[in-house]
């Protein structure tokens, strides 16, 4: 008897496990402003698909299911993840009267400086901190439009007038405009990775491809919820727990396999 079957078992509930940790991080930001849901993408491997055909093995022997495995390559048939994909679709706008809340309606990003370097947002749940800088709710500053090093494009308020944004992104301190948000468009948006915090950077392997947006499309005191749906979470949730209950029978039925070709068959005297 083959044994291989238990790793396709196997890697199925892996991949199962990975969806699942996926979905409860979707269901946990629900309520996260301008978090946006993932997905898993799987693949299937088979090493038949990989082969040249004169590398195929025809079997000499009378038909098995071994044989079969060589000739389609079934003893390598994994389900192989792809990686996580992130879905950028927009989020509806929930109206809060803030004076700092602001949320980008169509494509954009904020551009905030980290300690990790320059990162872009969604989440436009903006605040001022001690020094009367302009920042995220994590702390870290967003950047106003401009040439130079991110220190110098921050905005800082004097503490003697009312901060508040425009919708075309102005930011201001009472009449004095400190200057405008600086809001970028990625052109290639799979090559975003998050980065904890609700924030993005560009993978290692990708150039990053941004222009400027010159007339953004704001909606100040508004700020841009989640775009998952609790329900179609909630469905695929269920749906990938029950594939992966059935990849744990499919392997406890291997090691029952094992065992008595071991133990029993194995033990026969003849």
């Amino acid at each position: 008897m083959s044994t291989k079957g238990i790793y396709t078992a196997l890697s199925g509930s892996l991949a199962q496990t990975l969806k699942i940790d996926t979905i409860a991080n979707n269901i946990a930001n629900v309520n996260t402003t301008g978090f946006k849901r993932d997905q898993q993408t799987f693949g299937e491997y088979l090493t038949a698909i990989e082969k040249e055909p004169q590398v195929i093995q025809v079997p000499r022997v009378p038909a098995s299911i071994e044989s079969f495995y060589d000739i389609n390559g079934g003893d390598k048939s994994y389900v192989d993840a792809a990686g996580t994909f992130t879905n950028f679709e927009q989020g509806s706008l929930k109206p809060t009267g803030g004076k700092l809340d602001v949320a980008i309606d169509g494509q954009g990003f904020f551009e905030i400086s980290t300690p990790g370097g320059v990162q872009l947002t969604r989440a436009g749940n903006f605040t001022v901190d001690g020094n009367g800088q302009l920042v995220t709710k994590d702390g870290n500053a967003v950047l106003l439009e401009g040439e130079g090093a991110a220190d110098g494009r921050t905005a800082r308020f004097s503490g003697q007038s009312q901060p508040y944004i425009s919708d075309g992104g102005e930011v201001f301190d009472g009449e004095r405009k400190l200057g405008k948000l600086s809001l970028l468009k990625v052109n290639n948006p799979d090559a975003l990775q998050k980065v904890g915090s609700n924030n993005y950077s560009f993978k290692a392997n990708q150039t990053p491809d941004m222009s400027a947006i010159a007339v953004p499309n704001l909606k100040q005191g508004f700020l841009e919820t989640s775009n998952v749906n609790i329900v179609n979470e909630m469905t695929e949730m269920i749906l990938a727990q029950r594939v992966f209950e059935g990849t744990q029978k499919a392997i406890h039925a291997y090691d029952a396999m094992a065992d008595k070709l071991i133990n029993v068959v194995g033990s026969t005297k003849g």
